[in-house]
């Protein structure tokens, strides 16, 4: 599969199989994620794997699509606004690394952003300075939706003199 095809083909996945994914195949993804582009190399992603008892506790309406696995993903602190917004950048970049590695495996994730909410944060027991940027459900897909169709990207530049 080439990265074309892989990003075109990969889906939010909302329905999962149980099978579990294995630590091995799950660390090389999260990995691979870390080389998306952050400013200054501050890495600024890091990770709560969502147990059991803080799962029920976020009550998520379809409950993450019964994946098997919950990851919560965070940005760290920043000294300013807009280190702040480069954080946040740099961490959607990871995402989208991992959830590109995923699907290129057979997996596929779910991104909700059901933690940056109070009471999300509350639960999950996220710092105040810290920013929830997502959490993903991961596992391998019980259905694969459809592709939906896109605006045509000649509709989204703009030429400035």
């Amino acid at each position: 599969m080439t990265i074309i095809d892989t990003i075109q083909t990969r889906r939010t996945i909302k329905a999962f199989k149980p099978d579990a994914i294995s630590e091995n195949e799950l660390n090389t993804w999260l990995e691979a994620a870390s080389y998306a582009p952050n400013h200054r190399m501050n890495e600024p992603w890091e990770l709560l794997f969502i147990g059991p008892e803080t799962r029920a506790a976020l009550n998520h309406k379809t409950d993450f699509g019964c994946a098997p696995l919950l990851i919560g993903v965070l940005s760290k602190p920043a000294a300013s606004q807009m280190e702040r917004d480069e954080n946040v950048m740099a961490v959607s970049c990871y995402i989208q690394n991992f959830m590109l590695a995923a699907h290129e495996a057979g997996a596929g994730v779910f991104w909700s952003s059901l933690g940056a909410s109070v009471r999300g944060r509350e639960i999950l027991g996220v710092p105040q300075e810290h920013d929830v940027i997502a959490v993903l459900a991961v596992g391998y897909p019980a259905e694969i939706p459809a592709a939906k169709q896109r605006t045509p990207i000649a509709g989204k530049i703009t030429y400035l003199p």
